[in-house]
């Protein structure tokens, strides 16, 4: 679809596009008489009757129409108070000659850029160097022997073993909390583990906590707990007092 050849049928004129543009460069027809609405309907009902798009048109009469409606807006306006540029007929004719050669001149840049992509299309740029090049033999430096022996025997060197000791988790044996725990309970009643452990470490707790466990588990000693977290007594196996025996084994640790 031609732009151009577009047929128009309006009250001031009627003919090809083409022609009421050239007029209008011409100044033999006022840009005051042309209604651009009807130029629009036109071109809508021509692409109708295509029944397909064509956007390199539609492209096309955009930029004629708008440039068309611009000059009769600044002409129609010329004698209010606006912010547009105010237009003479000479100077609106200039104008729009401008706009119309700049759309010809990028037209045909357009044109010749797809007519460069249709040639060289089919082509692929090499991003490797050629088959047929020269291949370069790399070039070593001079070497001397001595150099190359020192590092060999530098290489032969066993590494120095790496020390561990600052990673080695040490925690006293079960046996002397277990011994302490004894001690304890032929001195007292009852005790309280809590305060027994305090200002050790968690391991030294841990390993405390494992020696109780195991005397209970040998029925040596009783461990009672008021409630979940709370401190926990520990007393001979047999010596629990009344209230102890009244909480039952809901309240009594039992070994894991």
């Amino acid at each position: 679809m031609i732009v151009h050849e577009l047929e128009l049928d309006l009250e001031a004129f009627e003919g090809p596009f083409d022609l009421l543009l050239t007029l209008v460069l011409k100044e033999e027809m006022p840009l005051a008489d042309v209604d651009v609405a009807g130029v629009v309907l036109a071109f809508v009902e021509e692409l109708a009757e295509k029944e397909e798009l064509d956007l390199e048109a539609c492209g096309e009469f955009l930029v004629l129409v708008s440039s068309l409606l611009e000059l009769k807006a600044r002409a129609l306006l010329a004698g209010e108070d606006i912010d547009l540029e105010e237009l003479d007929p000479e100077e609106a004719a200039e104008e729009l000659a401008r706009r119309l050669a700049e759309y010809r001149r990028f037209k045909e840049a357009s044109q010749w850029l797809a007519e460069r992509l249709a040639q060289e299309g089919d082509r692929y740029f090499r991003l490797g160097p050629a088959p047929l090049a020269p291949r370069l033999e790399p070039v070593l430096a001079s070497q001397e022997p001595e150099l190359l022996a020192s590092a060999l025997r530098a290489l032969a060197v066993a590494p120095p073993e790496v020390s561990l000791v600052h990673m080695a988790l040490r925690f006293p044996p079960v046996s002397v909390f277990l011994e302490r725990f004894r001690a304890l309970l032929g001195k007292r009643r009852r005790f309280d583990f809590d305060q027994e452990v305090e200002g050790l470490t968690i391991a030294e707790q841990a390993v405390a906590f494992l020696a109780l466990l195991e005397l209970r588990k040998q029925n040596e000693v009783a461990l009672a707990q008021a409630a979940p977290f709370a401190p926990i007594r520990v007393s001979k196996a047999g010596q629990e007092t009344p209230a102890v025996r009244e909480r039952g084994p809901a309240s009594t640790l039992r070994s894991a």
